[in-house]
């Protein structure tokens, strides 16, 4: 328990201090500094939250990684410290999150003054334009981490994936890359507040390409990404995945 309290306070005040630093940047500085600043920040933070949980972060496919190249990383998604292990590897990316997490205290503040992009899912309309907006971005190189479950499941069993990433992907005419993430959920599962020392292990697999594909083919996308991280989970994890690539009512409306 001492641990976590010793994470809280700490995380509370690298979260204090960074934010202004990001929102300075983003207000003051030309884009090339900008963004020098806005990636400095995000690297820190996501590292010192794994140093206070004393979680190491293990990197499989290293060389998967698309330098110089706006890159949509696709991963699966069961605790808050997949964001942490991710953030902490990939050399240049921004998020795209739940518009909710903006409405938190400092940290909202200082995402979005780092670059992360929120979304309000439940307005069509708007997450379809802050969409838009994220394709012009990757367009120009700006790599962009995705959660296509949505939110935060309890084991590790991959989900059925949203539309809106892969849509995305297709509109930026960018590649996918796979990401999943083992060993989050033992450090903090989702709805403990408790939290554990332990070893993070990012894979990113070989990058799906886009080209070729157009809105129609979203679903064939979606399945082939959720393939290939369910395989690795299966093959190297023996966590089965029985579910669809993507939602019963999503296959329905395209049928």
């Amino acid at each position: 328990m001492l641990r976590t309290v010793f994470f809280d306070v700490t995380m509370f005040v690298v979260t204090s201090l960074l934010a202004p630093i990001a929102v300075a940047a983003r207000l003051l500085l030309d884009e090339e500094r900008r963004t020098k600043v806005q990636q400095w920040c995000m690297h820190s933070w996501a590292r010192s939250a794994l140093w206070c949980a004393g979680a190491s972060v293990v990197l499989h496919g290293e060389e998967h990684i698309e330098h110089g190249r706006g890159t949509i990383y696709s991963s699966n998604h069961v605790s808050w410290f997949d964001v942490f292990a991710i953030a902490s590897v990939l050399p240049e990316y921004t998020f795209v999150a739940k518009a909710e997490l903006r409405r938190i205290p400092i940290f909202g503040w200082g995402a979005e003054g780092a670059g992360v992009v929120f979304l309000a899912r439940e307005n069509r309309k708007s997450a379809f334009a802050a969409y838009q907006q994220v394709a012009d971005s990757v367009r120009e190189g700006m790599s962009v981490v995705v959660c296509p479950e949505g939110t935060r499941g309890r084991d590790y069993h991959l989900r059925p994936f949203k539309k809106g990433p892969f849509v995305l992907a297709i509109a930026a005419e960018a590649p996918v890359v796979p990401v999943v993430v083992y060993g989050a959920r033992e450090v903090m599962p989702k709805g403990a507040i408790r939290i554990r020392p332990g070893r993070i292990h990012v894979h990113l697999l070989p990058p799906v390409e886009t080209a070729g594909y157009d809105y129609d083919h979203r679903h064939e996308l979606m399945a082939r990404v959720w393939g290939s991280m369910a395989l690795l989970l299966r093959d190297t994890y023996g966590i089965g995945s029985d579910e669809q690539p993507y939602a019963p009512d999503v296959a329905e409306k395209s049928a």
